[in-house]
């Protein structure tokens, strides 16, 4: 059997039913490409000029809250409208559909100064229960019948205001990822009755090769098909459709694993590591979707160094995705970074 630690392969995507192409052997090779600048910047705990400190003017004229925890506004400048009418158009081979919907921006804490993995464990816990109540609200709406939340975090990831922030879009259709998941989830369910993603894990656990942190209710690991260099799927023990049905405890342990994997990022490279992360949970269209396990998965684009970024271009945006390091390599590398913040070990 060929070694796959050393030779080309494909690895399948149980979730998306699509392939990567692994490419461990090019580890080995010199790099003269492109590198970014890293700006290791002191952030103040209040800045005047940012849209997203408490009692601060937005871009679009509205003031801030005096918030003292996580709090929630409309996007001003939103992807998506509200009141936009079901309307299609088909001309020959040309299709088209309007697309309405709510674009909330969640800012994770007052203090402009912080990123998750700074923050406290209780002040994680309660962006979640944020997260819950905004989906719990979205979800009640009829045309609502899919919630994305997510963050980009950093430059490199394009965020626009480095106050800890994320965002929530929620909308009438089901987006194209949700929905190829949708199909994977739901055909196992029918085939073996149980959970794809519920089985995968504890695959995962007996082998223990991608495992980089886990508590009584969560597990953290790069998945078998990751594409992004140090790509991390969370996900809890026990399946849950979406984030509403976690109790206190499942809740804390999930700010208790969302801190740890964080940490391992920022001590990867000693900077605030960029990435976007984003929850897939059940879409809210009223139908059971009883084959459905939520998971949050972290998508950062550093490759070698805090420097040397993993760029989709070429093959990967015409053929298939590709990755160097495997899973394993990755794995390895964050499981055994330290879960104390390297800012606090100087």
């Amino acid at each position: 059997m060929v070694d796959f630690n050393d030779n080309s392969h494909r690895r399948y995507n149980i979730l998306t039913g699509e392939w990567v192409l692994v490419s461990p052997h090019r580890t080995k090779r010199p790099w003269q490409g492109k590198e970014e600048k890293i700006v290791r910047e002191i952030r103040p705990s209040y800045n005047a000029k940012c849209y997203l400190c408490p009692g601060n003017e937005r871009a679009g004229g509205h003031i801030n809250e005096d918030y003292t925890k996580p709090w929630s506004f409309v996007n001003d400048f939103a992807a998506l409208k509200k009141d936009v009418p079901l309307s299609k158009f088909k001309s020959g081979l040309l299709k088209a559909e309007s697309e309405s919907g709510i674009c909330k921006v969640v800012c994770f804490s007052p203090d402009h100064s912080l990123t998750l993995p700074v923050m406290r464990v209780e002040a994680i816990d309660d962006v979640i229960a944020l997260w819950q109540k905004e989906f719990k609200k979205l979800s009640d709406k009829a045309d609502i019948n899919h919630i994305q939340i997510f963050e980009n975090k950093g430059d490199l990831m394009g965020c626009s205001n480095p106050h800890p922030h994320g965002q929530i879009w929620a909308q009438r259709t089901i987006p194209q990822e949700v929905a190829k998941k949708n199909k994977q989830l739901r055909e196992y369910w029918q085939n073996n009755h149980s959970s794809l993603l519920g089985d995968y894990i504890k695959e995962e656990q007996e082998l223990k090769e991608r495992v980089i942190s886990e508590n009584e209710n969560f597990i953290a690991l790069v998945p078998y098909w990751a594409v992004w260099p140090y790509e991390v799927m969370i996900a809890p023990k026990k399946q849950h459709r979406n984030i509403l049905t976690l109790n206190s405890e499942e809740r804390l342990d999930y700010a208790r694993i969302i801190k740890a994997v964080t940490i391992k990022y920022d001590n990867l490279f000693k900077i605030s590591f960029p990435y976007s992360s984003g929850i897939h949970q059940a879409p809210t269209d009223g139908q059971d979707w009883e084959s459905w396990h939520f998971h949050m998965s972290f998508y950062p684009p550093l490759l070698r160094s805090a420097t040397v970024k993993k760029f989709m271009v070429g093959y990967e945006m015409f053929a298939t995705p590709q990755r160097d390091i495997t899973a394993e390599m990755a794995a390895e590398t964050l499981r055994n970074l330290s879960d104390i913040h390297y800012s606090n070990l100087q």
